[in-house]
């Protein structure tokens, strides 16, 4: 199986180009060490255009999306209501996991972030806060799972000892 991921940044002010998006970088990097091929990131306004981006990465063959940003509690952050949207089922102990990564690191805001994980027909998504320090603590989590989670949707095994 091939394993292809995107990215996708919801940020309206990246969008609309009032200062360049440093987290999407950080995800591809990340992803790419964990032998994913990656597109992206692709930089949109938060809300529908995140779940048009995640529909058009599902549609082309991305096995894992992942999002940054859109997730906190202001009036624009709409990133889980569309990604909610789309699943098909959650995973909701890879967010809660990534929540408890941040708090447990001296990250008290980590509590706040509403980001969802879950699987949109074949393709795990994973929504990541939009803070670099955010996507670092989600990226350490998704680093020992997200293979294996990734080839379970596809059907894969357990691996044997």
């Amino acid at each position: 199986m091939s394993l292809t991921a995107a990215v996708v940044v919801a940020s309206n002010r990246a969008a609309a180009g009032v200062y360049e998006d440093t987290t999407g970088p950080l995800i591809v990097e990340a992803l790419r060490d964990l032998g994913f091929e990656v597109s992206g990131p692709e930089v949109v306004s938060d809300g529908e255009p995140v779940g048009q981006a995640i529909r058009l990465a599902a549609s082309t063959g991305a096995r894992l999306v992942v999002t940054t940003g859109g997730t906190g509690l202001t009036p624009t952050d709409r990133t889980p209501e569309v990604t909610a949207e789309l699943l098909d089922y959650q995973v909701p102990g890879l967010a809660e996991a990534i929540r408890q990564y941040g708090t447990a690191h001296g990250v008290a805001t980590a509590a706040l972030s509403r980001g969802l994980a879950g699987v949109h027909r074949q393709t795990l998504v994973v929504n990541l806060p939009g803070s670099r320090g955010g996507v670092k603590d989600g990226l350490a989590v998704l680093g020992p799972v997200v293979v294996h989670a990734v080839e379970q949707i596809a059907g894969g095994d357990h691996p044997r000892s």
